[in-house]
């Protein structure tokens, strides 16, 4: 099942996040972000014993644009899940929450080999301004018609760089 997380479970997501990543950097990074309220949502897949396996947090960049933009970041399956389609699951349904959010996009710096399957491209993101742009991990996709089509700058929660 995949809901929208709540305060109970913020401690198994870092236990996940840290897991996830053999570091606690990306843990830190989900609860600066949750401190400085950058966070727009959070979802998490709990297996069948309503144990959480993998989260998802997207947050809000700031854009020369009216419109909403969000940063994935970061996806994390508990190390004995991964390969078990959790986080494509959570990605499929995360990037439908985006929509419903409004966002016209998402942004992700991730691995270039798994985000191009739900149609994320470094293309995409040829047009968009960071502090990440132009590497290979840098990618993003467009939610509505349009919404990559011009030159746009963003900037990241100031957790990022924390």
């Amino acid at each position: 099942m995949i809901r929208h997380a709540r305060p109970a479970d913020h401690a198994a997501i870092r236990d996940i996040v840290h897991a996830a990543f053999g570091q606690a950097d990306e843990a830190d990074l989900v609860e600066r972000l949750r401190a400085a309220g950058d966070v727009m949502f959070e979802l998490i897949e709990e297996d069948e014993n309503g144990e959480i396996v993998g989260h998802i947090l997207y947050s809000r960049l700031w854009a020369d644009s009216v419109h909403l933009y969000a940063a994935l970041a970061p996806l994390a399956v508990r190390p004995d899940r991964q390969r078990d389609g959790v986080g494509k699951r959570l990605t499929a349904a995360s990037l439908e929450t985006a929509k419903e959010f409004g966002a016209r996009a998402v942004i992700v710096l991730g691995h270039p080999e798994y985000y191009p399957k739900f149609g994320f491209s470094a293309q995409a993101a040829a047009k968009v301004k960071s502090p990440y742009s132009g590497s290979p991990a840098f990618m993003a996709l467009a939610l509505e018609d349009g919404a990559l089509d011009e030159a746009l700058l963003v900037a990241y929660p100031d957790a990022f760089s924390g």
